[in-house]
């Protein structure tokens, strides 16, 4: 059985940050993908950033980013800590939400939460102006 727990969100001015956390148990070789997704309420869940288990490169690796987070956003994963990270500076009230980790077992990257297996109960984030 794979767990994914969520730590770090909280309660933020505009222009601060917050550092996300997601530790893995279980069965953490069969996920490829790993993502950070966030539903404010009454809104549809959205990708945030997703990022792939392995190296496409000796200094890349393969992430995606929604538009509204580039640039303020930056995801990482500790394959050998079984961790996955979202660091957010200069958050927006926009970016306010429920947080979640997500893993996928596709080697192929997805945006959609449906293409994800398993995820965490997740963390809120609140920003205010």
């Amino acid at each position: 059985q794979v767990q994914l727990v969520e730590s770090g969100g909280g309660s933020v001015q505009a222009g601060g940050s917050l550092n996300l956390s997601c530790v893995v148990s279980g069965h953490t070789d069969s996920m490829h993908y790993m993502g950070w997704f966030r539903q404010a309420p009454g809104k549809e869940r959205e990708i945030v950033s997703c990022i792939s288990r392995n190296r496409v490169s000796a200094y890349r690796v393969s992430a995606y980013y929604r538009d509204s987070v580039k640039g303020r956003f930056t995801i990482s994963r500790d394959n050998a800590e079984n961790t996955l990270y979202l660091q957010m500076n200069s958050l927006k009230p926009e970016d306010t939400a429920m947080y979640y980790c997500a893993a996928a077992r596709s080697s192929v990257m997805s945006v959609n939460h449906q293409d994800y297996n398993y995820w965490g109960q997740g963390t809120q984030v609140t920003v205010s102006s």
